[in-house]
């Protein structure tokens, strides 16, 4: 019972005292609000603004450096065409060159040799054909061989690009080129302009004239 009556005692002290307030609150002078202005909201727009922008610059900034790249391999693959081009053509001059060289090493020469085959051709032609018989053994035998030795020189002179042609057998037509008109002749049994005789044979070597042959053209204006 004692206990009982000290708890209560206790809970009476511990309870808080309630404050009564006045029926009317007394009037105080409101304090005016103040408002704080800040500037790092447009700082910070700003620095969205640079950001957005950002992309943009360096979008373009790679676009400028791209095509100036494509320009310079551009350049650079013409250049290297160029190159190429130039120096197979370089290549196909040397080798005509050497070529040429090559063909006409022996042109001086050649035009001394033609000299001799035409002395040669001559002794054989100066022999009166009616000589030749069994009575006379030992020219046939040196007719012959200057036959065989004229026939022999001329085959291997065609071998290394020197060819004797004779216009008059062939019947060729009249080339300033390739011949020389010694004189003209009326032949109606013959075309104008026609080779009909032949004084001197011509020679060409690897398909260049070397010599022209000297011949007579049938005119019959």
């Amino acid at each position: 019972m004692l206990q009982r009556t000290l708890f209560r005692a206790s809970r009476q002290v511990a309870r808080p005292v309630q404050r009564i307030q006045p029926a009317f609150a007394p009037i105080t002078r409101a304090t005016p609000a103040i408002r704080w202005y800040s500037d790092a909201a447009p700082a910070e727009a700003k620095k969205d603004a640079e950001a957005a922008d950002a992309p943009n610059d360096t979008a373009a900034q790679l676009k400028e450096q791209l095509e100036k790249k494509d320009k310079e391999v551009t350049e650079l693959k013409d250049k290297y065409l160029r190159s190429i081009a130039d120096y197979r053509n370089l290549q196909e001059r040397t080798k005509r060159d050497v070529q040429s060289n090559k063909d006409f090493a022996l042109q001086r020469f050649s035009r001394d040799l033609i000299e001799s085959v035409d002395n040669l051709e001559r002794a054989i032609n100066t022999v009166d054909p009616a000589k030749l018989t069994s009575e006379n053994p030992d020219l046939v035998t040196l007719h012959d061989g200057l036959k065989m030795t004229n026939s022999i020189l001329i085959s291997t002179l065609k071998k290394h690009g020197l060819e004797r042609f004779d216009p008059s057998a062939e019947s060729q037509k009249f080339n300033p080129n390739i011949h020389e008109a010694v004189f003209q002749m009326p032949m109606p049994d013959k075309e104008d302009g026609v080779c009909f005789h032949t004084q001197q044979k011509g020679f060409m070597l690897n398909g260049r004239i070397l010599r022209a042959a000297k011949v007579g053209v049938v005119n019959n204006a």
